[in-house]
């Protein structure tokens, strides 16, 4: 009873509803009475609960509510004013992400619109892209793909763990690894504002890697609560944040749904054609499952072609994401590689092309 309850798990879901009530149920409460109370109830949690003389389930329970109230207390003080402050870190990221511009800008792209389009994908900056292909990204359910978010993350992720892994498999250079992964990987959450959604997928990078580093088990429901608790106890304000509510939807669709959809495939090679078609038509379908309503109660659409579009333009993406990071890290160090750039700006103009053919379905 004392291991499920004081598990990481339930201590995040407590700590969330505690945040979600002191967000949204009591908007106009002060602070005053969590923070009396808090104290108080958090007393057991300090000592065993035969040294209270308190039953284990009343021990468990109280341990539960102090992190309800936690959670409603650190909601309520979050909306107090707070001095703004940009450290040296914030300055270097955003003095990177202007150089990142500036070298795609450079690039000799044949297309106009490739420049904007890899300013959006790897900096979040969209002020570059045309209205026309803005629409384009809209009507045809990609819109996703324009605002950065753990699929762009998860690639960039990809990139960095092959790079390394030259490095090799010893204790030392599974230490480095994951010094250059979680840096690299927190640089550029920085380096892009770090939106919730993109903190979302640094936190569950980095609790992940941590977990391998030490050999412990990685269970998706526990990197899943670790990242919930953290994000919310840095930002409890987050909790009203559209990207953050869809990002922990998806990732709930990714662990609930998914691997139930996956099964449904009967058994066979993993490399059949047939089933990577099925697992990503799965994947694209438990996303939406659990983010469909929040999206219908906020923009009461529902976008019809994503099927089709994340079938398409997926794996198209991957690619892409994959070339850009090389195109402009290459040029970034000096070395801008002109057939690596055609490459690119190909891919590009074929994302497009496919946009426009699913608009017109």
């Amino acid at each position: 009873m004392r291991e499920s309850v004081r598990s990481i798990e339930a201590i995040s879901l407590c700590f969330t509803a505690g945040v979600v009530t002191g967000t949204v149920l009591f908007p106009g409460t002060g602070i005053l009475l969590p923070a009396l109370l808090l104290p108080v109830l958090a007393l057991p949690c300090l000592f065993r609960s035969r040294l209270l003389g308190a039953p284990e389930p009343v021990s468990a329970g109280i341990i539960l509510l102090t992190f309800l109230l936690a959670g409603i207390f650190a909601a309520r003080s979050a909306a107090l004013p707070a001095a703004s402050t940009i450290g040296p870190i914030e300055r270097l990221a955003d003095g990177a992400a202007q150089s990142l511009r500036s070298v795609i800008g450079s690039l000799p792209f044949p297309s106009g619109e490739t420049a904007p389009l890899l300013s959006a994908f790897l900096t979040g900056d969209r002020s570059g892209l045309t209205p026309q292909l803005t629409a384009l990204f809209r009507d045809s359910g990609a819109s996703h793909l324009l605002a950065l978010s753990g699929l762009h993350m998860g690639i960039l992720y990809l990139v960095f763990d092959a790079l390394t892994k030259p490095l090799g498999h010893t204790p030392e250079a599974r230490r480095l690894r994951f010094v250059l992964l979680t840096a690299g990987t927190g640089f550029f959450t920085l380096m892009t504002g770090a939106g919730p959604s993109v903190v979302r997928a640094f936190l569950f990078i980095t609790i992940s890697e941590t977990l391998r580093l030490k050999q412990r088990p990685r269970s998706s429901a526990r990197v899943y609560c670790m990242a919930l608790l953290i994000q919310l106890v840095l930002d409890p304000a987050v909790i009203g944040s559209l990207g953050f509510q869809l990002s922990y939807l998806a990732m709930a669709g990714i662990f609930l749904v998914y691997p139930i959809l996956e099964r449904w495939y009967p058994e066979g090679s993993r490399y059949n054609p047939l089933r990577w078609l099925w697992n990503t038509a799965a994947l694209s379908i438990s996303c939406q499952l659990t983010t469909a309503p929040l999206v219908w109660m906020r923009f009461h659409t529902f976008p019809r072609l994503f099927l089709l579009t994340n079938l398409l333009v997926l794996p198209l993406m991957s690619t892409l994401m994959i070339t850009a990071v090389l195109t402009v890290g290459l040029a970034a160090i000096g070395f801008p590689w002109q057939p690596l750039i055609t490459t690119t700006d190909g891919l590009c103009r074929l994302l497009r092309w496919i946009l426009e053919i699913i608009c017109g379905v």
